[in-house]
């Protein structure tokens, strides 16, 4: 039988009842029609994992009674990857935010470069957060990670770029013409990759990160899509550093 795993961001201890998220519960009443006392796994992003079961189901509402902490695998990455993406429109943005989760990247920077098409006012701006959150949470459920990767706020460009400078981590662009390749990159624990939204990096951008110790990082002979060339990136770096075989 398969355990629905579910995000919780609350505390969890043995003996405590939590109203789950919305969508999780209906996911769980709606679609899979668990009724109560059906096993959970509840974890919320520090580590740690607990199994429950349903309480209770009233319309909407969804509750789990935390049971007992449970060992659980450490499936974090020895290879530390700070992915900083340009933000793309909608659902690319979402499938990158997923897939990279999936992958074991462990921080998330969405940029705002100097051909971002994507407008966000304040407002804007934290609905599109919340919404990218909870892609991530869901992409834990599923992968079978316990710790979310830490997702930032949007931020300039050449903001991000300074704040980083001078760090100890390998600083990588995706680059086309970009001089070293994943498998001639020396041996790192710490990796920062950035990645241009759907129009790429301009020559303002590429030369921001040059100031900021970012070595172009070249893929292959193609031109690949923002939302499939952070990804490649990735799975390479995982594959020859981390931990992919």
């Amino acid at each position: 039988m398969r355990i629905p795993r579910i995000h919780v961001p609350l505390p969890l201890a043995p003996g405590r009842v939590v109203e789950l998220p919305l969508q999780a519960g209906e996911h769980l009443a709606r679609v899979l029609r668990l009724g109560q006392g059906h096993p959970l796994r509840l974890f919320n992003g520090d580590g740690g994992e607990y199994a429950a079961e349903i309480a209770s189901r009233e319309k909407r509402v969804v509750k789990a009674r935390v049971l007992e902490p449970v060992a659980a695998a450490d499936r974090e990455s020895p290879l530390r990857i700070t992915l900083g993406q340009g933000i793309a429109r909608g659902e690319k943005m979402d499938l990158i935010l997923q897939k990279a989760t999936e992958l074991g990247v462990a921080r998330i920077v969405p940029l705002i470069t100097g051909r971002t098409e994507v407008r966000l006012d304040a407002e804007r701006a934290e609905r599109r957060l919340a919404h990218w959150h909870a892609v991530v949470a869901s992409a834990c459920e599923q992968c079978g990670r316990n710790r979310l990767p830490q997702l930032a706020r949007p931020v300039r460009l050449a903001d991000w770029a300074a704040s980083v400078a001078g760090g100890e981590d390998v600083r990588l662009v995706l680059d086309p013409a970009g001089d070293i390749t994943a498998r001639t990159l020396p041996a790192t624990r710490v990796a920062t990759l950035a990645v241009g939204p759907e129009g790429g990096l301009s020559d303002h951008d590429h030369a921001t990160l040059r100031q900021a110790g970012f070595r172009g990082l070249r893929l292959g002979p193609r031109i690949l899509r923002t939302e499939t060339a952070g990804l490649a990136a990735l799975a390479a770096l995982q594959a020859l550093h981390g931990d992919l075989r």
